[in-house]
């Protein structure tokens, strides 16, 4: 039986991404391999696990770390027949930090009907190839180089070549910080691998000292990376808009 160190489980909307304004499960792992300047989520590891009483209350009890996979699987499920769900979302921190967690308790909700969701910095591809068969959509991030420190197109340009196949699309978080080039990299990244794949370019939720970014800006990002994808769009984090977890 495999365990993790779970930061919180819940029901709600998923704010990002393609699959924005689904009713999804969200849980949340600890720990990262990055460190991002714009990261808005507390990922360390916890004491306890905070578990929503019901599917959507906002009201949580505390469960005693590490989790195995059956407890949060039972949960999913409860929280699942009470509401219509459109997937399980596997968040973190990096959730495929803990593969082995992820692709137990996936497997043992799979039956219930409710898709696999993924969401991941795209950067650990054997962890990924590790349980490909438990998971069903893939949101991936690509992290530019002003946020992370580091270069990391070639091992994105590896985790989304280990990721086709699957309803996959990323993300790439824009910033004031954000530049042309670090962006054309992040372009040319995907290009590489399939035009055809849908990417999101989210203006950042400014925390910190991460400054919005100008809608001139995000105009011309959109532009030029149209010139190389074929699905290119703009969508900020809603859930943050109407103060939903």
């Amino acid at each position: 039986m495999n365990s993790a160190n779970v930061i919180e489980i819940f029901s709600s909307v998923q704010g990002e991404g393609k699959y924005i304004g689904c009713r999804q499960i969200f849980v949340r792992l600890a720990e990262c391999n990055l460190n991002c300047a714009y990261c808005d989520t507390d990922f360390n590891r916890a004491e306890f696990c905070k578990v929503e009483t019901a599917a959507g209350s906002a009201t949580f009890r505390d469960v005693k770390n590490p989790l195995d996979a059956a407890q949060v699987a039972e949960v999913i499920k409860r929280f699942g027949e009470a509401v219509p769900t459109q997937a399980v979302s596997f968040t973190g921190g990096e959730p495929l930090l803990h593969w082995r967690f992820v692709r137990e308790a996936a497997l043992a909700v799979k039956a219930s009907g409710m898709k696999i969701f993924l969401e991941t910095n795209g950067t650990l591809c054997a962890e990924l190839e590790s349980l490909s068969d438990a998971i069903d959509i893939i949101s991936m991030d690509i992290k530019l180089p002003s946020v992370t420190g580091r270069r990391l197109f070639d091992v994105h340009e590896r985790f989304l070549r280990a990721a086709q196949g699957k309803d996959v699309y990323v993300k790439i978080v824009i910033s004031g910080e954000t530049t042309r080039e670090e962006f054309l990299s992040a372009i040319e990244t995907v290009a590489s691998v399939d035009a055809e794949i849908l990417t999101i370019l989210q203006p950042v939720t400014p925390v910190g000292r991460i400054c919005a970014v100008s809608a001139e800006q995000i105009l011309s990002l959109q532009a030029a990376a149209l010139r190389r994808l074929k699905n290119v769009r703009v969508i900020p984090q809603t859930h943050k808009l109407i103060n939903l977890l």
